[in-house]
């Protein structure tokens, strides 16, 4: 008996045509997939799009070098790679002032322009532990103030209004360092300025004028950025006018201070 035509059995399958089992089952090799490609090897390899591939490596490698270089956050002194200095300045905001000639820089780079104070994610700290080891220590090249009490010693005089000065001058005020090494307390050493109003002040150059620090003297080491000369003047016109630590006429430089209890002997910043 024959089965109907629209019934199905095991024996009626058609058997499947050997040609389209073998490309089903034949890997496809490299070179197949190249000639199958919709890109073939001379389109990839064709000036447009070799100058493409240019472009876009070197742009990656000027954005990295531009992060690593200006906009990566260095968190302190020791964070500082030795070709920065005499070469880099770093912009941030003061956290907090501890010395007559010294204090905390929180480095915040590209500033107000990288969204540093009013994107979210991007704000100075506030607190003493949220700032633990995230601050760059910076001592003002080429001055030094009164020394503050340390370790026993007695405070030199005038020491707490050099101190209540710089406090008001830059303390929470962004200010931009320029760096010229590291010193014995790991601090670095810098020229730094604050714009005050519409002008960008040596903040340095502002203490010797108003009578808080004198000329840094060392037998080597110290830092001025080729503003010696300056800064000798400056403190000279103070001296005349009798401005701030020497409205009486004068006393124990902070050096001689130093000097006499053996502190920050030999050369650089103390």
């Amino acid at each position: 008996m024959r089965w109907p035509p629209w019934s199905s059995s095991p024996s009626s399958e058609p058997p499947r045509r050997q040609n389209e089992y073998d490309k089903k089952k034949k890997p496809i090799t490299w070179s197949d997939h190249l000639t199958t490609s919709p890109f073939s090897v001379a389109e990839l390899t064709s000036p447009p799009n070799l100058f493409a591939v240019a472009v876009i490596t070197t742009s990656t490698l000027l954005l990295a070098r531009l992060w690593r270089l200006h906009l990566r956050r260095v968190p302190g002194a020791t964070s500082i790679q030795p070709e920065f200095f005499r070469k880099r300045s770093f912009f941030g905001r003061v956290t907090s002032v501890g010395d007559g000639d010294n204090f905390r820089l929180f480095h915040t780079p590209g500033g107000r322009w990288m969204g540093w104070g009013w994107v979210p994610g991007r704000k100075v700290p506030t607190k003493r532990d949220e700032l633990k080891d995230r601050t760059i220590h910076i001592r003002l090249a080429g001055v030094d103030a009164p020394e503050q009490s340390h370790f026993g010693r007695p405070a030199q005089p005038y020491s707490a209004e050099a101190l209540a000065w710089l406090r008001s001058y830059i303390l929470h005020r962004r200010v931009r360092a320029y760096v010229y090494k590291r010193d014995q307390y790991e601090r670095v050493v810098a020229t730094v300025y604050v714009r005050r109003g519409l002008l960008r002040r040596d903040v340095g150059l502002q203490m010797l004028k108003r009578g808080w620090a004198t000329v840094y003297e060392a037998k080597s080491g110290a830092e001025f950025g080729a503003l010696e000369d300056r800064y000798r003047r400056a403190e000279w016109w103070a001296r005349k006018r009798r401005s701030g630590m020497w409205k009486s006429g004068g006393g124990e430089s902070p050096r001689e201070y130093k000097t006499r209890y053996g502190v920050g002997g030999g050369g650089g910043d103390g």
